[in-house]
């Protein structure tokens, strides 16, 4: 059983202070398992207790896990002071001290953002050595040929200092502005487009699609989040044998 104090859990799962936190019990906002909270040191057990407060019921996990739809036009940050950034659009019902972008999408790129407050995990799907794919789809301004697929497959040199691991390309949809599905394993500042573009195309919209074996979710429309469920985070980790087969 993991415990913590009353104040201390709505200070790390709201945007109010222990401060503002200790108020709010007093004033019987606050209630443990459908009664008033009678103190701020009262200790609530994680994984039994409900917590509800205004009305609103808390989620008492350690840590949470968000799914993102990233609309363009908003920044992959915590926080910035002058644009819109992924933190703003979590739903006051899942937002938390400290919660952060795992991985950065660029403003004009949509798509799945993993959000949480875990450093840990964070670090563990970032990591180069995971190698933990990342999939997109990019809408081309001409076709996709074998040539580019067997280039992707091989790994684009960049310039004269950055090769990128191998990757996997393949056609979705055909046409004058193609549909193209591609899943990489590194992270490198606008990867995408520029691989493409040593290919003489350019990417005229780009889609984060997946994390590992996790796909966004197609209810989720752009701009909502919702929690990520605990059967679906070893998704993440998971390899979809798409560009390294385990």
């Amino acid at each position: 059983m993991k415990t913590e104090r009353l104040d201390k859990i709505i200070g790390a799962r709201t945007s109010y202070s222990r401060k503002e936190a200790k108020s709010l019990i007093a004033k019987g906002r606050c209630l443990l398992n459908g009664k008033v909270a009678k103190g701020a040191d009262t200790k609530v057990d994680l994984e039994r207790d409900t917590l509800t407060l205004d009305g609103q019921e808390l989620l008492l996990k350690e840590h949470l896990y968000l799914m993102l739809n990233k609309p363009a036009g908003v920044l992959s940050a915590a926080r910035d002071p002058k644009q819109p950034t992924v933190i703003d659009l979590v739903p006051e019902h899942l937002r938390r001290t400290g919660l952060f972008p795992a991985g950065r999408l660029d403003k004009d790129t949509e798509g799945f953002v993993l959000i949480t407050d875990d450093g840990g995990f964070a670090h563990r799907i970032l990591s180069p050595k995971r190698h933990v794919e990342k999939t997109y789809e990019a809408r081309l301004d001409g076709p996709v040929t074998e040539e580019m697929i067997r280039r992707f497959s091989e790994g684009v040199r960049l310039d004269e200092e950055t090769l990128c691991l191998p990757a996997l390309l393949r056609v979705l949809e055909e046409g004058e502005h193609p549909l193209a599905e591609v899943v990489i394993v590194q992270g490198m500042y606008h990867q995408v487009k520029r691989m493409f573009e040593k290919q003489g195309r350019q990417v005229l919209h780009l889609k984060r699609t997946a994390i590992g074996a996790l796909r966004l979710d197609p209810q989720l429309a752009c701009g909502e989040a919702r929690e990520i469920l605990d059967k679906e985070l070893d998704q993440i980790l998971d390899k979809t044998e798409a560009v390294f087969p385990r």
